[in-house]
């Protein structure tokens, strides 16, 4: 039981509130922010049996940002893990991409994480000790259709990732954990895998023959900010079945 605070953004719907919960399993007093569900936010924090916090912040305004950090570094102190899980997606052809429809997803997937974790890195340096973790998408490596706003935003974080790694060590390790399909209610209606077809199409092209689960993407997380992964940084640790190699 470290009793070290963990921020999790976008952490009490889906993925973001699997890797919430693992980390109130270890120890961690858990700060999830969420944008707007508060009936998920009301659950989560219920779920945590007093280790999740839940805060609302629009991660798109530095201002607001700058304010909820500044709240939980004085409760909290410096967080020992920063999840940077909140993300966004509009579909649409790129010629039908509206200005709102990029600047939202760009701002949400892209800009949220450079807010937070500019918020947060100067504390976790002074403590000499943090790992910071970046959801990525298998889409940010490898281009789909219909999603050039949510590919460039992801394909920016992975990036962004690297450079983070380089300007924050030695004390602060930053990694990008990249999900593949993963069952969830928002990847299911996203993809179709509802319709057994589809779902069958999917799993033919994961080696493993399976969708992920959410506790799969918490087991990686783990690993990713406990000790065994104390000499690893500037890394994109994809959790997928083998669906994407390269």
């Amino acid at each position: 039981m470290t009793g070290t605070l963990a921020v999790v953004s976008g952490g009490t719907r889906g993925i973001g509130l699997a890797l919430s919960m693992r980390l109130a399993r270890l120890g961690h007093r858990v700060a999830a922010l969420y944008r707007g569900d508060e009936r998920a936010a009301r659950e989560a924090a219920a779920l945590g049996d007093g280790r999740i916090e839940v805060h609302r912040v629009d991660l798109t305004s530095p201002d607001r940002v700058r304010e909820a950090c500044a709240l939980l570094l004085a409760e909290h102190g410096a967080p020992e893990v920063l999840v940077n899980n909140a993300g966004v997606n509009r579909d649409r052809p790129f010629l039908e991409l509206g200005d709102e429809d990029w600047d939202r997803v760009l701002a949400t997937n892209l800009s949220g994480p450079f807010h937070l974790t500019r918020a947060l890195a100067p504390a976790m340096l002074a403590a000499g000790r943090g790992t910071v973790v970046n959801i990525g998408a298998t889409t940010g490596i490898r281009p789909r259709a219909n999603g050039a706003n949510y590919c460039a935003s992801k394909a920016g974080l992975l990036h962004l990732t690297r450079c983070l790694a380089l300007e924050l060590a030695p004390h602060v390790r930053v990694h990008s954990l990249v999900p593949g399909f993963t069952d969830t209610p928002e990847v299911v209606e996203r993809y179709g895998l509802a319709d057994p077809g589809r779902r069958a199409e999917v799993l033919g092209r994961i080696p493993l023959g399976s969708l992920g689960t959410a506790e799969d993407i918490a087991d990686a997380l783990e690993f990713l900010v406990g000790p065994a992964g104390r000499y690893i940084t500037g890394q994109q640790l994809i959790v997928d079945g083998g669906n994407f190699m390269g």
